[in-house]
């Protein structure tokens, strides 16, 4: 299809297994071979190890390792980007949770490392210190991790910086379920981006994930979604043109934020 006014993106709210990145890896593939008329099929956060903090050295992937090749091998075999989470062996030997960027012809687009760490993953990984955007399939994304959507800022330093399509990956777990949902749809409508989120679902080793993956438009309205708590991949058109007869559009009409005055230092 390769629409790039309005792509075409695969959902993939599946249930991986912890621990075992190889089957994951062919859950992937068989999904892409599956849904090869997309322009992008997107992945939760952490779905190549399964979500865990706890024997992450293990299972961390380098870039140039064998099984990133077979992510970029069938990217390029099905002519389908792709962005699914990862644990990442930087350089240096720290692991990162990051978002892997995959376009369709198989070269590494980007890969995103997440900045705002939530819980035990604060000594399971470190910190991201730059923001991706990324080109997939024509269209120019903004790469997010489930609690950095929690932070306007991020999303807005995105849209800035001239994404066009909000991407975030997920392993949003209970009670926080609603909080996501109220996010996502926040920073597409102040930053008048189309967002898509794909969440983990099921019972993981230690969280039960709440599942809820969804696409908001750029008015903030919730387009299409998956179901909460049951492995659900959907297909959705992604418009990107923002209507603004009737509405704001908010990067145009911002102002330089002033400086407070009686604030604490």
């Amino acid at each position: 299809m390769h629409n790039t006014s309005s792509p075409r993106i695969a959902l993939a709210q599946l249930r991986p297994v912890v621990g075992e990145p190889d089957a994951n890896l062919a859950t992937v593939e068989a999904a892409l071979a599956e849904h090869a008329e997309v322009d992008l099929v997107v992945w939760p956060e952490l779905f190549l190890p399964g979500y865990t903090t706890a024997r992450i050295e293990t299972l961390a992937d380098s870039l140039d390792g064998e099984r990133v090749s077979r992510l970029c091998s069938a990217a390029r075999d099905h002519d389908t980007a792709l962005v699914i989470g990862i644990a990442e062996r930087r350089d240096d030997g720290a692991i990162a949770n990051s978002a892997l960027a995959i376009d369709r012809d198989g070269r590494i687009a980007g890969c995103y490392r997440k900045i705002q760490l939530f819980g035990d993953e604060a000594q399971a990984f470190a910190p991201g210190d730059t923001l991706e955007i990324v080109e997939l399939a024509g269209v120019r994304v903004g790469l997010m991790i489930c609690f950095d959507i929690e932070f306007p800022e991020i999303g807005r330093a995105l849209a800035v910086g001239g994404a066009e399509l909000l991407v975030s990956v997920s392993a949003n777990m209970r009670p926080f379920g609603p909080d996501h949902r109220l996010c996502v749809q926040a920073r597409a409508l102040e930053n008048r981006r189309p967002h898509v989120y794909v969440n983990q679902v099921g019972q993981g080793e230690t969280f039960l994930f709440t599942g809820d993956s969804c696409h908001a438009d750029t008015a903030g309205r919730v387009r299409a979604a998956c179901p909460p708590h049951a492995e659900s991949l959907i297909l959705v058109d992604v418009p990107l043109g923002v209507e603004t007869e009737k509405r704001p559009d908010y990067l145009a009409l911002r102002r330089p934020v002033p400086p407070v005055h009686g604030g604490r230092a």
